[in-house]
């Protein structure tokens, strides 16, 4: 028996019957039952077929332009993107793997669901300076609330949430009810002047700068750093005792009885 793109489009009409449960949580049912049946099920890989469909990949030359609301009309927004960021060996130490499939599991589900959000991708090993822009880490969910711009062409200020994702038990459930159940509201609105569209870096068009600077750091090996403290200080010690006149102040001061009166000056 062959499974393909076409079974996990076609989930919707398994679960019709149920309508006492969210959708999402419906298709997720169905998709773990169908998984237990077939050993070696290939599911995994057409969840892969879907979610390279349906998600956008983001890049630092495209994000800006991507995550803008496709509609004009305020009575339909806010326009929701829920961007997963991740990573390999460089930058999540090769423990994302399974959040992967728990991700292109959840845009299989998210691909028949009308009330899906956006969804988008970072790698951060091959996409490292946008992850600098953003100081995004993986792996996580960035889920945006990108406002529609008023009648007055006024643009409120975008919202997002910041999820973590744990490396060994996250689900494609869990990733899922992040939009159908709310979730991300349980996380703290993300308030910080790197905020990539209303911090004052973004505001001063200074974050992609700043965000090729700290890209650079990133490159330095951490030894690099001690080495130069280590010159740093040696250079620093070595001045003061090479330097007369700060040792004649350092044996003034060692000479001056505690609590006592400063000695007088020899004239």
């Amino acid at each position: 028996m062959r499974f393909s793109t076409s079974f996990l489009l076609a989930l919707p009409v398994l679960v019709a019957a149920q309508q006492q449960k969210p959708l999402g949580e419906n298709l997720q049912a169905w998709f773990d039952k169908a998984k237990s049946y077939i050993p070696g099920s290939p599911l995994g890989a057409g969840a892969a077929r879907v979610a390279a469909k349906n998600v956008t990949p983001l890049t630092k030359d495209n994000w800006a332009e991507k995550l803008k609301p496709t509609t004009s009309n305020p009575s339909k927004g806010p326009e929701t993107w829920m961007v997963f960021v991740s990573g390999g060996n460089k930058t999540c130490y090769g423990l994302c793997a399974g959040v992967e499939t728990a991700w292109n599991e959840s845009a299989a589900i998210f691909a028949a669901d009308p009330t899906a959000p956006h969804l988008g991708y970072i790698d951060c090993d091959t996409n490292a300076i946008l992850c600098s822009i953003w100081a995004a880490g993986p792996p996580a969910i960035w889920y945006f609330l990108l406002p529609i711009a008023g009648k007055d062409q006024s643009t409120p200020a975008t919202t997002i949430y910041i999820v973590p994702l744990n490396t060994t038990t996250t689900t494609a459930n869990e990733i899922v009810q992040i939009h159908t159940a709310k979730n991300y509201e349980k996380r703290p609105v993300y308030e910080s002047f790197i905020h990539p569209f209303d911090g004052w870096l973004a505001k001063a068009g200074l974050n992609v700068p700043v965000g090729y600077i700290l890209f650079g750091f990133g490159l330095i090996p951490s030894w690099s750093f001690m080495l130069l403290i280590s010159f740093v200080s040696r250079t620093v010690m070595s001045r003061r005792i090479g330097n007369p006149n700060v040792q004649r102040a350092e044996a003034q001061r060692r000479a001056q009885p505690q609590g006592g009166a400063p000695a007088a000056n020899n004239l």
